[in-house]
């Protein structure tokens, strides 16, 4: 399973046409100590760029947009509990949601590892 990255610090793991998504370590330290993860719905459909949900830390609220088009299938449920979850592991356990995609030429237009490290 490849990894990819948008400009606005999302990470990507695509699984068939299922896309599981969250933000990237360096979002997670720019936002600083999450305390609250406003998820998107279970149904939702959202555009490539769309606000889909909003991470809470004591700095600021920071819109998390959906990097591909599609519906929301699956919300990390344990997000609500453990907010803080999204600063030790934002790029694992810390997933925001998955969604099946309806456009997967979108991917073309994310980052491999090597480019978004270049970005940064």
């Amino acid at each position: 399973m490849t990894k990819k990255y948008t400009k606005e610090h999302e990470w990507i793991e695509l699984e068939g046409d299922i896309a599981t998504i969250g933000i990237t370590n360096y979002a997670q330290e720019q936002i600083g100590d999450v305390v609250f993860v406003e998820l998107p719905e279970i149904g939702d459909n959202f555009s490539a760029g769309d606000n889909a949900c909003v991470i809470e830390s004591v700095k600021a609220a920071s819109d998390i947009y959906a990097p591909l088009s599609g519906e929301i299938i699956e919300v990390n449920e344990e997000l609500e509990s453990n907010s803080a979850l999204v600063n030790e592991d934002a790029e694992g356990s810390a997933w925001i949601f998955k969604m099946k995609i309806s456009n997967e030429s979108e991917l073309n237009s994310t980052l491999n590892e090597e480019a978004y490290k270049a970005i940064l």
